[in-house]
C-alpha cells in the first residue's frame, strides 16, 4: 500500500511529486505508461517543436533554467524536464511500462489496474496524465487503402525518411504551424490540408548569448522576470472576458497587420483569414508559418477544396483530385474535452466517472468529484488557461492538493472528498461565467468545447483568482471520514 500514486511522469507528475516531497512524503509511485519518462515534452519530438509560452513563465516556481531562447525550443524542454527528475530523484519513483487501465475505490483505498497484469494499491491517487495526451486521428474514407506511411504528429517517426518526399499535414493548427516551416525546405512537396484557418500573431523571440542567459537564471532576476511576464500576460483576461473593443485592439487588428505584411496575395489572404473571434480558438504564434505557405513546393487544400479521402498513393480532394503523398502526418490535435482520463475510474457505490461525467467532466476546483475520494485530476475540467503558463495553473491546484493530502495524513482521516452541493455550486459558477468569454460566444467550434458544445477546457476569469480559490481551503465544502 502506498501513500500516493502519480499517474504520468510529466510537468503534473513532477510537480505533484515535489509537493509530496516537501511534505515528507516519500512513499509514491509514478506510473508512465511509455518506455521513457518525462511526458510532453520527450513525447512531441516533431520538426520544429517549440513552446508558446515564455521560457521563464513556463517553468516550475523557483527552478531556473538557462534558456538560450525566450520560447524554449523541445530539446531544453526535455533537458529541463529530465533535470527536475534527476534533482528530485524523481527516476527511483518511476515505473516505466505501467499502463493504467483501471482504477478502483475499495471503499479506503484505490486499488490500480495495469495493462501488463500487475496492480497496486494506494490511500490517494493523483491524475496527471495532462489534457493533450490522447491523440486524435479522425476516420477518413478509404483510409485502408492507402499505402504510404502516416503518423500522427504526436508520435514522429525519426525513422521515416521526408526529404525529397512528397509530403502531407491533415491540420493547420499549433503544431502543423511549427511543422510546415520546419520541413517545407526539406522537402518535395508539402501538401497541407486546411479545414479552418487559425489566428496567428508575431512570435516575439529573442535568442540570448550564453552569458545573458546565465545572468537571466540568476533565481531573483529570474523570479522577477517571472512575474513581469505573468502580469503582463494577464491583461489578456480582460479582452477575452470584459472587453470586445480591447480583444480587438491588441488581438484582431495586430494579427490582421501580420497577415497582411506576411501574404501579398489577396487570394491567399482571404483562405488564411478565420470567420471567427480571435480568442474563440487557440491562438497561434509564428513569424515563419505565413512564409512557409507560400513556398513553390507548397500547396494549400482549403474547405473549398475539402479533402474527400485517401487513395492508395495519397490524398483525394473535390477540385484537385488525386494529390500524391508518400508521408501522411496528421496534426489533428487531441481529444482534450471528452477523454481528459483515459482508463476506467470506479468510485464509491461502484459508480464509473465516465457516468458522471455522461453530460460533461466536471470537479470542484477542477480537481476533486464528489463519489471519488482521495483521486485528484492535474488540469482537470476548465482548468486550461488560454494566457498564461499551464504550469502556474498546475501549481494552483498543488496548493488545494497538499491540503486536502495534509487532512489524509492525519491517523483519523481514511477519506476525502467535494460534497456534491459544493461541486454543484463550483460548476454553476464556471460555467454562469463563461458565457461572458469569447471560448463560448466567438463563433467557433474548438477542442475547449466537448462534443456538446460546451466549454469544459477553460478557466473564465483571472489565474491569480483561480489560485487564490485553491489556496483558501474551505472545509466546510468536504466530506471528511
Amino acid at each position: 500500500m502506498h501513500a500516493v500514486v502519480i499517474i504520468g511522469s510529466g510537468f503534473g507528475a513532477i510537480t505533484a511529486a515535489i509537493a509530496l516531497q516537501k511534505r515528507n512524503i516519500s512513499d509514491f509511485v509514478m506510473l508512465e505508461r511509455r518506455s521513457f519518462f518525462g511526458g510532453t515534452w520527450l513525447q512531441n519530438t516533431y520538426p520544429g517543436a517549440a513552446v508558446d509560452v515564455q521560457s521563464p513563465l513556463y517553468s516550475v516556481s523557483g527552478e531556473p533554467y538557462v534558456w538560450s531562447h525566450l520560447f524554449a525550443k523541445q530539446s531544453e524542454l526535455a533537458d529541463y524536464t529530465e533535470s527536475l527528475i534527476q534533482k528530485y530523484l524523481l527516476d527511483q519513483h518511476i515505473k516505466l511500462n505501467s499502463e493504467v487501465i483501471e482504477s478502483r475505490w475499495m471503499g479506503s483505498f484505490w486499488r490500480l489496474s495495469l495493462a501488463n497484469g500487475k496492480s497496486l494499491e494506494a490511500k490517494a491517487v493523483i491524475n496527471a496524465t495532462g489534457p493533450l495526451s490522447t491523440p486524435v486521428i479522425p476516420k477518413f474514407n478509404n483510409m485502408a487503402d492507402y499505402q504510404g506511411v502516416s503518423f500522427h504528429s504526436n508520435d514522429w517517426q525519426h525513422d521515416v525518411e521526408i526529404d525529397g518526399k512528397d509530403v502531407a499535414i491533415v491540420g493547420s493548427g499549433a503544431s502543423a504551424v511549427q511543422i510546415i516551416p520546419a520541413i517545407v525546405d526539406r522537402v518535395k512537396s508539402l501538401a497541407v490540408v486546411q479545414r479552418t484557418p487559425h489566428w496567428l500573431l508575431p512570435r516575439m523571440d529573442w535568442s540570448f548569448p550564453k552569458w545573458l542567459a546565465r545572468i537571466l537564471a540568476f533565481r531573483p532576476l529570474y523570479t522577477l522576470i517571472r512575474w513581469c511576464i505573468y502580469w503582463a500576460l494577464e491583461l489578456r483576461v480582460i479582452a477575452f472576458k470584459y472587453s470586445p473593443f480591447l480583444l480587438k485592439l491588441v488581438g484582431h487588428y495586430p494579427a490582421l497587420r501580420h497577415l497582411r505584411k506576411q501574404v501579398e496575395s489577396p487570394q491567399l489572404r482571404a483562405k488564411l483569414t478565420p470567420d471567427f473571434t480571435i480568442g474563440c480558438k487557440r491562438i497561434i504564434v509564428s513569424n515563419t508559418y505565413y512564409p512557409a505557405l507560400q513556398k513553390d513546393n507548397l500547396r494549400l487544400f482549403d474547405a473549398s477544396d475539402a479533402m474527400l479521402g485517401f487513395w492508395e498513393g495519397g490524398i483525394e480532394f473535390a477540385i484537385s483530385g488525386k494529390v500524391k503523398a508518400d508521408v501522411v502526418v496528421f496534426a489533428t490535435g487531441y481529444d482534450a474535452a471528452d477523454s481528459m482520463i483515459s482508463y476506467s475510474v470506479i468510485g464509491q457505490h461502484n459508480i464509473a466517472l465516465s457516468q458522471q461525467w455522461k453530460d460533461y467532466p466536471r470537479a470542484y476546483l477542477g480537481t476533486t468529484m464528489p463519489n471519488f475520494p482521495n483521486f485528484f485530476v492535474v488540469t482537470g475540467p476548465n482548468t486550461g488557461i488560454g494566457h498564461t503558463s499551464a504550469i502556474f495553473v498546475i501549481e494552483s491546484q498543488m496548493k488545494y492538493i497538499s491540503r486536502c493530502i495534509d487532512e489524509l495524513q492525519k491517523e483519523t482521516v481514511t477519506s476525502i472528498q467535494p460534497s456534491a452541493e459544493a461541486e454543484m455550486k463550483y460548476t454553476n459558477m464556471v460555467h454562469a461565467e463563461m458565457q461572458r468569454t469569447v471560448w463560448k460566444n466567438g463563433g467557433c467550434s474548438s477542442w475547449y468545447q466537448n462534443k456538446q458544445g460546451k466549454v469544459i477546457a477553460m478557466f473564465p476569469g483571472f489565474s491569480f483568482i483561480y489560485r487564490s480559490m485553491c489556496k483558501r481551503f474551505k472545509k466546510s465544502d468536504h466530506l471528511i471520514r
